[in-house]
């Protein structure tokens, strides 16, 4: 009976702490509705006005990019700004053949007169935060925009975002990120649904309560004196974005977030681009917990409400953690609850899944709604999509936890960038790709373990108990069975 209550106490605090998160959910939803009917207005600068117009740097942080650093520099050299008051940074960490084409396309570009520079380094030291800090020193711009090699801002992008600097206030001028390939396949499209929810629901729920949000690593514009005050970027976390956002809030810096100007991406297209960087991302959020957890309990600058919301912030890839002991415990838990009649009372707890998975429906649709439009159809369509993302990501779940988990203990690792392909169509191949991963992950024999495993879950329905089975956890075990089963498959023959 021992062993029955642990399976018990853990499974019901792993639903708990679900449920806590949806709640936090619903309750972004109410401040997200809530502003959009109720718009701020912010102080502008002029820029009819040339005295008003500043001088920005636009920092490119590259490595190794030979598919996309072409039309990445092509479409930054269109932006629509005042030559005079431009400058870009090439940070340039590259060790490949894309180092001469990049340097050549430079020399190009400065011919046409535009302030472009090729900054390099010798080491990699700090990855991605090494090589903003390094180009910092030198930055010519109050602010400093930044963009990853996939993303491709439209040319009116700076003269939508630096107005807004006029508030001496404002930090971080953030933007939403949209997908250039969101139709690629169900991969980009399960992607793609989960950063919607967090650059509307997320961001805008939070920026509008003054509760902290993060700048994302791209996208976005930082006041170049509020980088320095918050001590500069830092690389002992693969977030270091997540990172400098939480220590300039602690600061009193605000950050703007502008869910209307819209900054097109290319998502990761093969399994094995989407690991890498749901790892990193997952594994720093734990490590900026473990970070910043401690500070924002001390400061007394932070309102009790905010305090909440930036712990179930940085906790939010532990959410996967407590999915993945929901799931394992959950078969278990069919069983303890057809032999012991006299516990069924306690099984009243799992109910809070269904609730949690309930909010969350809701929530998101809210959000879908915002960016494609209402109606009988795009409900369906969005109920489809609800479901397979939410399959998915239970199947990344043992990936995700194994992240957050060596985030959580401390054990560091590099920074490993995600392999772009400038590609939109399946018609188009990929399997030339040089920065493709040929080794397949020991964690995938675990996910087609656990894909069985779920299979058995399905099967237990049919016999456990006396009263011809229990169906009431079987959408909930097909779901992680097509989940695992989705990323065991693509993962052994998404390789090149």
């Amino acid at each position: 009976m021992i062993l029955e209550s642990l399976i018990i106490v853990i499974y019901s605090v792993a639903l708990l702490l679900i449920f806590m998160y949806a709640l936090a959910q619903l309750n972004l939803l109410f401040n997200y509705l809530s502003a959009k009917k109720h718009h701020k207005n912010s102080p502008t600068f002029n820029f009819s006005n040339e005295e008003e117009i500043p001088y920005v740097t636009i920092q490119l942080p590259v490595y190794n990019e030979l598919y996309v650093m072409e039309r990445l520099l092509t479409n930054i050299a269109e932006i629509d700004y005042p030559k005079e008051k431009l400058e870009i940074q090439v940070l340039d960490d590259s060790t490949d053949e894309s180092f001469e084409e990049t340097a050549k396309h430079i020399q190009q570009l400065q011919k046409t007169g535009l302030d472009i520079q090729h900054v390099t380094r010798e080491n990699r030291e700090g990855f991605k935060a090494g090589a903003l800090k390094e180009g910092l020193k030198t930055a010519k711009g109050e602010y400093i925009a930044i963009f990853d090699a996939d993303f491709l801002p439209k040319k009116n992008w700076l003269k939508n975002t630096i107005p807004y600097f006029k508030d001496p206030e404002i930090g971080v001028v953030q933007t939403r990120w949209g997908h250039l390939n969101r139709d690629y396949s169900i991969l980009t499209r399960v992607q793609a649904f989960a950063l919607d929810a967090h650059f509307t629901l997320e961001q805008v729920g939070r920026n509008s309560k003054g509760h902290f949000i993060n700048f994302n690593g791209t996208a976005g514009v930082w006041r170049k004196e509020c980088i320095l005050d918050a001590g500069n970027w830092e690389g002992d976390t693969l977030t270091e974005d997540l990172d400098l956002s939480y220590r300039a809030q602690l600061k009193n810096w605000k950050f703007k977030y502008l869910e209307e100007v819209e900054t097109p991406a290319e998502l990761p297209i093969i399994i094995s681009a989407a690991r890498s960087q749901q790892f990193r991302w997952n594994k720093g959020g734990a490590e900026n917990f473990q970070k910043m957890a401690w500070r924002v309990y001390l400061s007394k600058d932070i309102p009790f409400k905010t305090k909440i919301h930036s712990f179930l912030h940085l906790l939010n890839s532990t959410m996967f953690l407590n999915i993945l002991i929901v799931a394992i415990l959950s078969i278990p838990m069919l069983y303890i609850k057809n032999e012991y009649e006299h516990l069924k009372m306690y099984f009243y707890v799992m109910s809070f899944f269904v609730i949690s998975t309930i909010i969350f429906f809701i929530c998101y649709w809210f959000t879908y709604k915002a960016i494609y439009g209402g109606g009988f159809k795009r409900f369906l369509k969005y109920s489809a999509m609800f479901f397979t993302f939410f399959s998915v990501a239970m199947g990344f779940s043992l990936h995700n936890s194994i992240a957050v988990l060596e985030g959580h203990f401390g054990k560091k690792s590099e920074f490993i960038r995600t392999p772009k392909f400038n590609i939109s169509s399946l018609k188009e191949g990929w399997k030339g790709n040089k920065y493709v991963t040929k080794n397949i992950s020991p964690n995938v024999i675990f996910e087609g373990i656990l894909m069985l495993y779920f299979a058995f879950g399905m099967y237990s329905a049919f016999v456990v108990g006396d009263q011809g089975g229990d169906f009431g956890l079987f959408p909930f075990h097909l779901m992680l069975f097509l989940g695992f089963g989705f990323v065991f498959f693509k993962s052994l023959t998404s390789k090149a």
